[in-house]
């Protein structure tokens, strides 16, 4: 059982509440750090008092219970309010980019790489050795790229005409379509995301050609051991984690409208309350 004191906002989220694939009135969520306040009866996981971070479903609460597979302790010197940005956004990272072949002789191409799954692939392909293409939706959204291992920025796909082996593609719509015309024999698109919320046609004979390959994303299974892997990275200072929306958890429509208003570069991060109620118990918060 973990005290919930910060949780992050993640797309996915926001897509729940609305697309009727959670039941009214369940708990929405996924991003959660906190500390252990009651550990595994079976003497597995971290011990009372631990902090951790988890990616677990039901994580905007004051109190979740997590299978201890899905999470991993916090290293000192990494804030919870920094850790908590890693589940969803980091884990989408580092995996979509093994299932795509990541190599240190690879061209990746991020698409919407100011984002939180974007900003992490970034530094996780430039840290693999691989030549690494950020593309954004305005110039402004490009900031900082370049330091965190861009070797170029691009709005959009402007300019960009040569092949690449790898897209990690957060857009969808026509950019995925475009994305899909420049992916070399061989290569993979791993589609994590879908933020422009427009259809992606394919014109006739699109897909037909030499092999390459179009994958959809999901998370699925335990993310514990890659969780503490870029916990450690980023402790190390070796993976840097933007926030760029920190707030109280009463203030969710705000981070949700400027998450959705693309007004976020990085991730958003929700302070978790506590109210009490009589006897002292813990009462969550609408």
């Amino acid at each position: 059982m973990v005290d919930v004191s910060h949780a992050s906002l993640n797309y996915g989220d926001l897509n729940d509440a609305r697309s009727g694939r959670v039941p009214v009135g369940a708990v929405l969520g996924s991003d959660a750090a906190g500390v252990v306040i009651e550990a595994a009866a079976d003497g597995t996981g971290p011990a009372v008092g631990t902090q951790v971070v988890a990616l677990t479903s039901g994580a905007f609460a004051e109190r979740v219970a997590i299978d201890v597979s899905a999470l991993a302790e916090i290293p000192k010197g990494l804030a919870p309010a920094h850790a908590v940005a890693l589940p969803v956004a980091g884990v989408a990272a580092l995996r979509s980019l093994r299932a795509a072949g990541l190599g240190p002789d690879k061209s990746v191409l991020i698409t919407g790489a100011s984002g939180g799954v974007g900003r992490f692939a970034v530094q996780l392909a430039a840290r693999a050795g691989a030549h690494v293409i950020a593309s954004v939706g305005s110039a402004g959204r490009g900031d900082g790229l370049a330091e965190a291992g861009a070797d170029e920025v691009l709005i959009g796909l402007e300019g960009l005409q040569r092949p690449v082996d790898v897209v990690i593609d957060s857009v969808g719509g026509p950019q995925l379509v475009a994305a899909w015309n420049l992916l070399a024999p061989g290569g993979s698109v791993q589609s994590v995301g879908w933020t422009s919320g427009e259809p992606a046609v394919f014109p006739p004979y699109a897909t037909v050609g030499p092999a390459k390959s179009l994958t959809s994303f999901v998370i699925d299974g335990d993310a514990g051991a890659d969780l503490a892997v870029l916990a450690e990275l980023a402790a190390e200072g070796a993976l840097t984690i933007e926030i760029g929306w920190q707030g109280p958890w009463d203030r969710f429509d705000e981070a949700a409208a400027a998450l959705r208003g693309r007004r976020v570069s990085g991730k958003a991060v929700l302070e978790v309350a506590r109210g009490e109620l009589p006897g002292g118990a813990a009462c969550a918060q609408d």
